[in-house]
């Protein structure tokens, strides 16, 4: 179990409506110790996002949670090409194990598309991707990361958690998505 799992398992029920946790609960969905769980909530209760009571915590600033989420985010690439065609055509054949983040997801699920973008980003399904687009030379276009344990039974990613890959892309058009994504996501969370 990572701490990576710990958040995003907290952001899926958030989006469900649970925002409250015990430690041992989270520790025996995610199959890990009590300790890792434990270690990850330290700086969420410092900043003063959860609460720590007597029977689990419950998440009371969701907006202090995504962005402490955002800043210590790491994905881990799996595979990544350059594929010469334009996104939605990069998007229509990617195969069905990849679950969209970042723009494509907010545009494919939810329906959020405030602007141009130049890059598919997925989680899961590299070798499939590998056979689909083979690694070609130019500007990778085309990225797979590493898909999180959390994320084992989900159909689509979370809005949440394209909220957190979107505040880590360095391009232009990320903060476009990103305010519209967070404007979403005032609605589902308040």
């Amino acid at each position: 179990m990572k701490i990576e799992d710990v958040y995003g398992y907290i952001a899926l029920n958030l989006e469900n409506g649970r925002k409250r946790f015990t430690q041992k609960g989270l520790a025996e969905k995610l199959k890990g110790s009590l300790s890792s769980v434990n270690y990850a909530l330290k700086p969420l209760e410092r900043i003063g996002c959860i609460y720590k009571g007597n029977k689990g915590f419950e998440v009371i600033d969701w907006e202090k949670f995504l962005v402490y989420w955002a800043a210590v985010h790491r994905q881990t690439i799996e595979y990544a090409t350059h594929v010469p065609e334009n996104v939605e055509a990069i998007e229509a054949g990617a195969p069905s194990p990849s679950l969209f983040t970042a723009c494509s997801g907010a545009k494919l699920y939810y329906r959020i598309n405030p602007s141009d973008y130049g890059e598919v980003y997925v989680y899961g399904g590299s070798k499939e991707i590998a056979i689909r687009f083979p690694k070609k030379e130019g500007v990778e276009n085309m990225v797979c990361f590493v898909k999180p344990a959390f994320l084992a039974n989900e159909k689509k990613v979370p809005l949440s958690l394209i909220y957190v890959d979107l505040f880590n892309m360095p391009q232009w058009y990320a903060k476009e998505f990103l305010k519209e994504v967070e404007e979403r996501l005032h609605g589902i969370l308040e």
